[in-house]
């Protein structure tokens, strides 16, 4: 195998015999792990940290953007499965080397830190592939296409000791954070409600819906996440309803996969509801509102414009230009600030500003929201506790009993112990038989999981 230095006259040769080979074709990796006794990283211990991008397609590209704009990070190579874009991502923002492929990234020496922006589906190897090299990671949504894989993913991470972001962008997005920040200062008072909108522009293609779990899971799950992240506590049960009226070619698919039109209604811990509503087109470009109701005032977010200018004349008054019609666009700035905050734990040696937990709570939401929508019901987030319990005692993954595992699961409140979800499903500590039986039982339970 090779990698390629500016200019590309300089070739040298990898030995990766000891590596694991996880290419974009989605070989599995190699079952040697890092502990935290065993990682000899250095941290940017220089004040400049060693990263590395795998996926040079358009969200890689913002976020190598964002990197090259960085004082603390330095961009060390890049890999895409077409070399010529890492090439050309490489030479227009002045990075030393590219590679056609992913583990040249993970097992660069100079590497201390891994940004995957490839296809969902390498997600989780690629994840464990860092972890084994003991290389932190920002990933993008979704950490991987099922719960199990989610699971596993983040339980290596822990075992090596080293931190894993997942990209929520919507928590940096310079809107929704200042909604944020009023909640945390009181600006509103003790919160009353909260109510979120979701609209995208155009409907996606046929193939984008079919098998990405529906719109739970491949849409609202930003949505849900936000709803969590603005209430500041866990929920407890949820309401869900969906129903098809821009696209009716996905009529003839499964569940949520059908739906393109979604309500959710989410209680929490604190006694508190969050009404969310998605849809797959609005006609009027990319519609993101966030609206929190306090007993002291009330705060909201407007869309974002390309511009400020507005028009006033005898018969309309308003924006003259259409709000963003591209979720590239619309969070420019939330990718950005994303990726500066992921530097700035590492540099500093903080807590992941957004987990691979919390990615796992989000997926969670979608797939109770799911269950909601099709049985027509409230359901309790405790619900999902004995069957994930019982598929793992069943199947020797987790050495407590089923009865055991969902106490631990559950709080006081009846909101899921998300922290011990994880370590409850441990899939590393047990048989590779196993934990192929639990996986595929799990993903037969709860389904697949779209990129965004």
């Amino acid at each position: 195998m090779r990698f390629f230095r500016l200019p590309l006259a300089f070739v040298c040769l990898l030995d990766l015999s000891n590596a694991a080979l996880i290419r974009h074709t989605g070989m599995r990796g190699s079952s040697v792990r890092a502990t935290p006794s065993t990682l000899a990283m250095k941290l940017a211990d220089n004040g400049i940290l060693g990263v590395g991008i795998i996926g040079a397609g358009r969200i890689g590209l913002v976020h190598l953007e964002a990197l090259s704009q960085c004082e603390s990070a330095n961009a060390v190579i890049i890999s895409n499965p077409t070399v010529s874009k890492a090439e050309a991502a490489a030479a227009k923002y002045k990075v030393s080397e590219f590679s056609g492929d992913a583990m040249e990234v993970i097992n660069h020496p100079d590497v201390e830190a891994v940004w995957i922006c490839s296809p969902s589906q390498f997600h989780a190897d690629q994840i464990k592939a860092c972890a084994a090299q003991g290389k932190h990671v920002f990933c993008e949504k979704p950490i991987a296409t099922d719960l199990p894989e989610t699971i596993e993913a983040i339980n290596r991470c822990n075992e090596a000791g080293i931190k894993l972001m997942t990209a929520l962008q919507r928590r940096f997005d310079p809107n929704f954070k200042r909604v944020k920040v009023a909640i945390e200062n009181g600006e509103v008072g003790e919160t009353v409600q909260i109510k979120l909108c979701s609209r995208d522009p155009a409907p996606p293609p046929f193939e984008y819906v079919k098998g990405g779990g529906g719109i739970f899971k491949d849409m609202a799950v930003h949505d849900l996440d936000m709803a969590r992240f603005l209430m500041g506590c866990e929920p407890v049960e949820i309401m869900a309803s969906g129903s098809c009226n821009i696209d009716k070619s996905i009529n003839v698919l499964p569940g949520p996969e059908a739906f393109d039109t979604a309500t959710v209604l989410m209680r929490f811990e604190n006694g508190k509801e969050a009404m969310i509503d998605v849809c797959r087109q609005a006609p009027y470009g990319y519609d993101q509102r966030a609206e929190v109701l306090g007993q002291k005032a009330m705060i909201m977010t407007d869309n974002t414009y390309p511009n400020t200018a507005r028009i006033f004349s005898a018969d309309f008054t308003g924006n003259a230009d259409m709000p963003y019609d591209f979720f590239m666009s619309r969070y420019k700035e939330a990718y950005v600030q994303e990726t500066l905050a992921f530097v700035n734990c590492l540099v500093k040696d903080e807590p992941a500003p957004c987990s691979g937990e919390d990615g796992l709570i989000a997926l969670v939401m979608a797939i109770a929201a799911g269950m909601s929508a099709e049985e027509r019901r409230w359901v309790k987030f405790s619900e999902l506790a004995p069957q994930l319990c019982a598929l793992s005692s069943d199947l020797g993954v987790s050495s407590l009993t089923p009865e055991e595992c969902a106490v631990e699961l559950t709080s006081e409140t009846g909101a899921l112990n998300f922290a011990q979800l994880g370590g409850s499903l441990d899939f590393a500590s047990s048989t590779k038989k196993a934990a192929d039986k639990t996986r595929n039982a799990l993903a037969s339970l709860f389904g697949g999981f779209n990129k965004d």
